[in-house]
Formats: C-alpha cells, sequence, structure tokens
C-alpha cells in the first residue's frame, strides 16, 4: 500500500492543557500564522488523527508535549518514529520538563528538536517564530 505523504503548512500541536494550547494559538496568530493549526489532547488522539489522514495531507511538523494522559508524549513519539510513513514528520518536543536525562531520550527515539517552553508569552511569541520559519522555510524535508 502506498501512502501520498504530501506536507502542508498546518501545524499539529499535542497539548493536554486548555490554557498552554490557547497561549499558543495566540502566539501563532499574532506572528501572522493563518494557516491550520490543529490541536489534539494526548497521545492517543494524535495517533488517530494521523491515521485519519493517511493518504492525505500530513502536517509541516508536530509540536509534543511530553506529560500528557492516557499515552504520553515518549510513547506516541516512539510510535510516530517507528511507522514507516509518520516517521518522516517532524516531532518538536515542547514540553516544561528540562532535564537532560529527559533530553537525551527523547533524542534517542527520535525527535527532531527539544524546545523547554518558555516561561513568558513574550518569549512564546519569539519561539513559534523561530520554530515557524525554521521548519517551514529553511529545514529540507523528504515528502
Amino acid at each position: 500500500m502506498t501512502m501520498k505523504t504530501t506536507r502542508k503548512e498546518f501545524i499539529l500541536v499535542a497539548e493536554d492543557d486548555a490554557d498552554d494550547r490557547y497561549l499558543m494559538q495566540t502566539a501563532f496568530h499574532e506572528k501572522g500564522y493563518t494557516e491550520k493549526i490543529e490541536f489534539v489532547e494526548n497521545g492517543v488522539e494524535l495517533l488517530k488523527f494521523l491515521e485519519s489522514v493517511a493518504n492525505a495531507e500530513y502536517p509541516g511538523f508536530i509540536l509534543l508535549d511530553l506529560n500528557m494522559p492516557k499515552k504520553d508524549g515518549r510513547e506516541a513519539l516512539k510510535e510516530i518514529k517507528q511507522h514507516p510513513v509518520f516517521k518522516k514528520i517532524p516531532v518538536i518536543v515542547f514540553t516544561t520538563t528540562k532535564n537532560d536525562t529527559e533530553i537525551k531520550r527523547c533524542y534517542e527515539l527520535g525527535a527532531n528538536t527539544y524546545i523547554v517552553k518558555p516561561t513568558s508569552f513574550e518569549s512564546l511569541l519569539n519561539v513559534v517564530e523561530e520554530i515557524r520559519s525554521y521548519w517551514f522555510r529553511v529545514a529540507s524535508i523528504p515528502a
């Protein structure tokens, strides 16, 4: 079975905290990002979303929180990076966890980037612009 793996400039965010989802959506909007942002609240929903868009367009990248219910970000990351098609989607771990062991573990599981969530909205604005600019304008990613 062949799957089309078109990348689209939309972002998939796996984040269980409603306040964090709102802040991220607001930050992207304030930075002029008008394309779609899809939100899921845990790793189970994340994988179901990816399966539901099979043979369609995949997100430009996934912003992945680590500490979520049902299936945490580590488990979801491992499954994504072991999947023959999903593994091509860049996964940016975006979490409050700042621990060298955790950072190393995420890169070993296949994370493309690890970012500790900023503590101020102003910093969040800068981070979302840098993430968007890098993954949509600078990086070359296989189709």
